[in-house]
């Protein structure tokens, strides 16, 4: 199984996962997710393949959503227009993100981690 985890280093909920897998003995392809922020095409693919609401890839506690006041305007924006929005920054998407071959993960909830990954 091919996992890529975008991580912010800084991110306290990006350590511990990072520590998790780590515990586990779950290799890993590690990315920064600013200095190689997802692209829309991976966007899309993602998003597809988690089945997850598109508004679940979006960092909804961070400064840089609120700032643009995301929260009144992602219900009125296109799919496509949102996707272009998370590949301009890295900071705007949630992390950690997990890619697996058959499933992807926005945050860090390890009982989900636990299901997906072992």
């Amino acid at each position: 199984m091919s996992i890529l985890f975008l991580e912010y280093p800084k991110c306290s909920t990006c350590k511990k996962a990072k520590a998790w897998l780590d515990s586990n003995g779950i290799d890993y392809i590690d990315r920064h997710i600013v200095e190689a922020n997802p692209t829309v095409s991976e966007l899309d693919e993602w998003h597809k393949k988690s089945k997850m609401p598109l508004k679940s890839f979006f960092n909804t506690s961070g400064q840089l959503y609120r700032s643009l006041e995301l929260k009144d305007k992602l219900a009125d924006m296109p799919r496509e227009e949102q996707l272009k929005l998370l590949a301009s920054n890295g900071m705007l998407v949630k992390r950690p993100l997990i890619v697996g071959d058959d499933f992807v993960l926005a945050g860090f909830k390890e009982a989900l981690w636990q299901e997906k990954l072992k």
